[in-house]
């Protein structure tokens, strides 16, 4: 399993276990609001795929239907709060890169504390643009295995369209270009396929190899950082040395 995914399976452990469920909920909250303002106050799912995947991700966290109710009329209606997106680059100890996605607002608080965050554990936020271009932005899907091979559920996928699948023991993480992701998505549920996750992610193009120490350190710092009130998902591009 690669770095990547191994951050990413720790993240969805971690959000499913989380004591601060609390927390989890305002940050799922304000994706649901910035997906309905950004999609042009369209508070219907099934007409903003943004909404969709945002609804979705609170649902597996068992949000109350409620608390998303409210997320959504917050965004259709009038309030003193303007929300903004944030990225944020940068590199962790060892040079393995980190992207940081973030809704604030108040930009001139979080960018300080984003770059603390990095400089107490050895890392560097850079400019914008230092890490983007080794990533790529692409559709992920996380399935559940149930009783599925790997070959399977490749299968199924890419008659949706899907580009490639990686194996992360229970489950199957699905890659498609993004404009595919809802088309997959529905491919699968429709052949069965129990659907944990689906999102929109950057996917490193070039990996960081670092030493099983190094990993450790690497998924505190980036722990650290997803604490933060205002962020969202962090990715980073390392993979442990075999």
């Amino acid at each position: 399993m690669s770095g990547h995914s191994k951050w990413s399976t720790i993240k969805r452990q971690k959000g499913a276990n989380d004591a601060k469920r609390g927390q989890a909920f305002t940050k799922m909250s304000k994706a649901i609001t910035m997906a309905v303002r950004q999609g042009g106050g369209i508070a219907d799912p099934e007409s903003n795929f943004k909404l969709r995947l945002a609804i979705d991700v609170a649902r597996s966290a068992n949000m109350p239907k409620d608390t998303i109710d409210r997320a959504i009329q917050r965004a259709t209606g009038k309030s003193d709060v303007v929300m903004h997106e944030a990225i944020y680059e940068g590199f962790g100890n060892g040079g393995f890169s980190v992207i940081v996605e973030a809704i604030t607002d108040n930009k001139q608080r979080t960018t300080p504390e984003i770059k603390s965050l990095f400089d107490k554990h050895g890392g560097t936020l850079g400019v914008p643009g230092s890490v983007q271009y080794k990533n790529k932005q692409k559709g992920e899907i996380t399935v559940k295995k149930d009783g599925k091979t790997l070959d399977d559920i490749f299968m199924l996928a890419a008659e949706g369209g899907a580009d490639d699948v990686e194996d992360a023991e229970d489950e199957v993480v699905i890659y498609t270009s993004p404009e595919l992701l809802s088309k997959v998505r529905q491919a699968l549920v429709n052949q069965g396929v129990i659907i944990n996750q689906a999102e929109i992610v950057y996917k490193p193009i070039v990996t960081k190899p670092l030493s099983a120490q190094e990993v450790e350190k690497a998924i505190s710092f980036l722990e650290k950082i997803e604490d933060h009130d205002d962020v969202q998902k962090v990715y980073a591009n390392f993979i442990e040395e075999q």
